[in-house]
């Protein structure tokens, strides 16, 4: 009796396995409707480490871990601040395989240069994060708080080099300026040294070429953590979670700015193609895995998907350009 008790167990088992629906992989459960795209590449116009590298990369990981997608190839083509990446998505017009990491460093390179090329000329994705810019210092600068940088830099303005990881009119030089006019120093004395990307200026202010560095918070997260690198203050209008760093307006500069990123494609899109990767990046939005990607870089959530993203783009275009003009510095 035993025997054919087991064996009864058995077969109902099995056919219970047989009734049941089968448990959905990943991949399945965020496999992309038809006429999607694979393949994708995702051009990066700056060098290895700055922040449309650190973000290309965390996207292609998440679309990679998630299944939304085939492995993203990311490569970088640096040069004019994100203009000559820029050129070459412009120039490829209807490749629904390639996309620009860009962001606000690129709206400021187009406005401060003589730029052929403008982010009008491109296919609005979405835009995806933003994130406050931080103040630093080497571990053994002698500037000690915002308080200390402000003296020493209204004292002798010229005399103190400040770098960024973008060109004139990029979030790190803006950020910059608007932080010497709350300081009360005259922007065109600012001796801002321009680095093409957050690693090159993580070089620059370890090895003492500037005073002090402004860039996004995730560009230096890690140097910060190991104490190489000193924070001053956060640009954010409140502090950033996770970080011991006062606001600029606790520290007595009234100043509150943030940098934004995303994606665009090149121009002359089919409409199919254009829907189908905006909705690539609203369900990669929806992914545990991109939350931990905003949790591990201190991004905040700021989804603008297609024509209202152009919409946004139009606007920056006209923000920079007044801002660079109103301090002087409009490309000649």
């Amino acid at each position: 009796m035993g025997r054919r008790r087991w064996l009864a167990a058995l077969v109902v088992a099995l056919a219970c396995l047989a009734v049941a629906p089968a448990v959905p992989a990943v991949r399945d459960l965020f496999t992309p409707g038809p006429g999607a795209p694979h393949g994708l590449r995702m051009l990066v116009p700056n060098v290895p480490g700055g922040g449309f590298d650190v973000t290309a990369r965390s996207t292609a990981k998440a679309l990679a871990d998630t299944g939304l997608s085939d492995p993203v190839e990311v490569f970088n083509l640096p040069g004019a601040g994100g203009v000559a990446g820029l050129g070459r998505l412009v120039n490829e017009t209807g490749n629904d395989r390639l996309l620009l990491s860009m962001g606000l460093g690129v709206v400021g390179a187009v406005a401060s240069q003589d730029s052929q090329v403008t982010l009008a000329d491109t296919t609005p994705i979405a835009r995806l994060v933003e994130e406050s810019e931080i103040v630093v210092v080497a571990a053994g600068s002698p500037l000690r708080d915002v308080h200390d940088l402000i003296d020493t830099w209204r004292a002798d303005p010229a005399a103190l080099r400040v770098g960024g990881g973008s060109t004139g009119g990029g979030p790190d030089h803006l950020a910059t300026m608007l932080l010497a006019e709350g300081a009360g120093i005259p922007p065109e004395q600012v001796d801002y040294v321009s680095h093409d990307g957050g690693g090159a200026l993580l070089a620059g202010v370890l090895a003492g070429e500037v005073a002090f560095g402004v860039s996004g918070i995730g560009e230096f997260a890690d140097q910060i953590g190991t104490g190489s690198l000193r924070a001053l203050a956060v640009t954010a209008d409140e502090r950033v979670p996770g970080l011991a760093v006062p606001t600029l307006r606790e520290s007595g500069v009234d100043v509150e700015f943030s940098n934004w990123r995303g994606v665009v494609a090149p121009p002359g899109l089919d409409p199919d193609a254009r829907a189908a990767l905006v909705e690539l990046f609203a369900r990669l939005r929806e992914t545990p895995q991109w939350q931990e990607v905003l949790r591990a870089n201190g991004w905040q959530d700021v989804w603008l998907p297609g024509e209202p993203f152009g919409d946004f783009l139009r606007a920056e275009d006209e923000r920079v350009a007044g801002m660079l003009d109103r301090m002087g510095l409009t490309a000649p």
